[in-house]
């Protein structure tokens, strides 16, 4: 997955002729240019997997696997299309979210919602960097107390300070190399247990997985599961960021400018199959954490009565790990819980300070394409997150409310997506770059699904309720 060194050094976000680059044919050949999927999957199994899904599961025990699913699936199709524009056209979502009319001034439409979005993000991400503080708090109190608060505020600043230290520069190489390490970590770790609870006093069989395959919702879980299909498998903000690690792996650079060549569209279509491979690969790897995290929610939690909940959130999800391997197993969950909650922090802080920088210049601030610029003002934004979540955190100290109401948002905001996706597929993807039909027809299925999702997230909102 090693990122050649031209490619650090060239502006991914211009394309030029001196950038392109032939295609790798076959899986073999194209297993070295993945990666920009390995980010999203550090930051899909995360706040979803960990907090909602194991919350939702153990709510509703299994009868919500269906949705597990269908939320990971689903909404892949919309992930692919925005893609295939950026690498057609070198541009990422932000920037075509604001040719979406109609404008509210300098902004688009979307880039108002996303702007909601990104409000209420500041608060999900905030969740997560609290559970991963809860989780080295609980391992190493400092003070006494691991939920006190002397241990919370330390182990939160450290985190704070050791993701901007981490993250200041800013390179893709080892922004790729840091997820690749925290999925290979956090996979194995939960997949290994999920699969071995069938050996435990809390086995599940062949009859509690077909209950799961029902599509029906308990009562009482409807919130819940909302959040959690905005949340788990590909979020609005995963498939707006996806655009800008695919430019900076170099998709776009390496496919080169539009020039109406049949060359050109080779090219083209040869990068898009290699991003088709980035996204199934991806896609694995967060559905079966996904699966693996309700699993656990539903066979230990749930005949418990056990619901994660405020800063005992990591002490409830731990029971997960203690109560089928025994006590000493705490300190896997905990590594595990770090892994997982750290991956998506190693994600999230680089990937909003791109997409932050990507607004101001669209409000003028500076010129995109100027890469210094550019650079200070991801950093700048890489510098300010964290310490803006840290203190969201250590105020509010709920975590899986502050993640659930980022789902609810993820929700509503799907559908302005969807919207643009299909926009600039009519107006700026070159239409030689199509899929084939049955694809076009997967696109229409998730986006009338999203649709839904989204129109049912805001009837809630305002108190409509559907029998």
């Amino acid at each position: 997955m090693a990122t050649t060194p031209e490619a650090e050094k060239a502006d991914p976000y211009t394309l030029t002729p001196e950038g392109i680059k032939e295609p790798p044919v076959g899986w073999k050949a194209s297993f070295r240019y993945l990666g920009p999927g390995l980010i999203l999957s550090a930051s899909i199994v995360g706040s979803g997997e960990l907090i909602a899904t194991t919350t939702l599961g153990a709510q509703a025990g299994f009868v919500l696997l269906w949705m597990v699913i269908i939320s990971t699936l689903v909404k892949v199709a919309v992930q692919v299309e925005l893609a295939r524009w950026t690498i057609a056209t070198g541009k990422p979502a932000l920037t075509g979210y604001n040719d979406v009319p109609p404008k509210l001034g300098r902004l688009g439409w979307v880039n108002v919602l996303w702007l909601l979005l990104a409000l209420s993000k500041l608060l999900q991400v905030a969740g997560i960097i609290g559970g991963t503080a809860v989780a080295f708090s609980i391992m190493i109190p400092i003070g006494g107390d691991p939920l006190g608060f002397v241990s919370l505020v330390s182990w939160t600043l450290f985190l704070v300070v050791a993701s901007i230290a981490l993250l200041y520069s800013n390179k893709y190489s080892l922004i790729e190399r840091g997820a690749v390490l925290l999925v290979v970590v956090f996979t194995f770790v939960t997949v290994l247990i999920a699969l071995g609870l069938p050996f435990t006093p809390f086995a599940y069989g062949g009859d509690d997985v077909l209950t799961g395959l029902t599509f029906l919702i308990p009562a009482g879980t409807v919130g819940a599961a909302v959040a959690m299909f905005g949340i788990t498998g590909v979020g609005a903000d995963e498939i707006t960021f996806y655009t800008y690690w695919c430019l900076e792996k170099g998709y776009a650079r390496w496919t080169g400018p539009n020039d109406g060549s049949e060359e050109w569209a080779r090219r083209a279509r040869g990068w898009i199959r290699v991003m088709y491979k980035d996204v199934f690969v991806s896609w694995v790897i967060y559905t079966f954490g996904t699966l693996a995290f309700y699993l656990m929610g539903a066979a230990v939690l749930a005949p418990q009565g056990l619901v994660p909940q405020g800063n005992s959130m990591i002490t409830t999800l731990s029971r997960i790990y203690t109560d089928t391997l025994g006590e000493w197993a705490s300190i896997l969950f905990l590594i595990g819980a770090i892994a997982v909650l750290g991956s998506t922090m190693w994600a999230a802080i680089p990937s909003w300070a791109r997409m932050y920088t990507n607004l101001l210049a669209m409000l003028g601030v500076l010129d995109w394409h100027d890469q210094d610029a550019r650079l200070r003002w991801i950093r700048i934004f890489t510098v300010a997150l964290p310490i803006v979540w840290g203190v969201l955190y250590l105020t509010i100290q709920s975590p899986v409310v502050m993640v659930q109401i980022g789902g609810v948002m993820t929700g509503i905001f799907l559908l302005a997506v969807v919207v643009a996706v299909w926009y600039l597929r009519r107006t700026e993807t070159d239409p030689r770059l199509y899929g084939g039909n049955a694809y076009t027809t997967t696109l229409v299925v998730s986006s009338i699904a999203i649709g839904l999702l989204g129109v049912y997230t805001i009837l809630q909102v305002f108190g409509v309720k559907i029998a």
